[in-house]
């Protein structure tokens, strides 16, 4: 097909899904270091963390963004692997993968750093576009 990428290079793919990887791991230190502070300050008890929505402050933010990490996603993750495992793979892939991967990033900012709800969604709205866009053009090169 034409655009397609060269078999070798249809593992770039796979970096902007390396790199939403990395952003959930920075995510889970966060907490861990969110939750530590709250336990040490006695904002907190460890009993108080055992079920979801007892975190306070940033902390809260931080574990709402971490827990939307494993929702929009979920639909990309696929789309990366059977793009990657078959070699259909093309730039405007790639591109709209690191759009959608920097969106996340931008999320994680707005959520966890502001509380302009009417930004997160405008930039959780520009993320899924681009998620939207990379399933398009797989589908448009499968079924048209």
């Amino acid at each position: 097909m034409d655009g397609l990428l060269a078999n070798a290079e249809a593992r770039l793919i796979l970096l902007p899904a390396a790199s939403h990887l990395a952003l959930i791991a920075f995510l889970y230190a966060w907490l861990t270091v969110e939750r530590l502070r709250a336990v040490t300050a006695r904002k907190r008890s460890y009993a108080d963390l055992q079920f979801a929505g007892g975190d306070v402050d940033r902390g809260a933010r931080v574990a709402a963004n971490l827990r939307n990490q494993f929702e929009a996603p979920m639909l990309f993750y696929p789309l990366v692997l059977v793009l990657w495992a078959t070699g259909d793979v093309t730039d405007g892939d790639i591109a709209l993968a690191w759009l959608f991967v920097a969106g996340r990033v931008l999320h994680t900012g707005v959520q966890t750093m502001t509380g302009n709800v009417p930004l997160r969604g405008a930039v959780f709205a520009a993320n899924f576009l681009a998620l939207a866009g990379l399933w398009t053009l797989f589908m448009v090169r499968h079924l048209g």
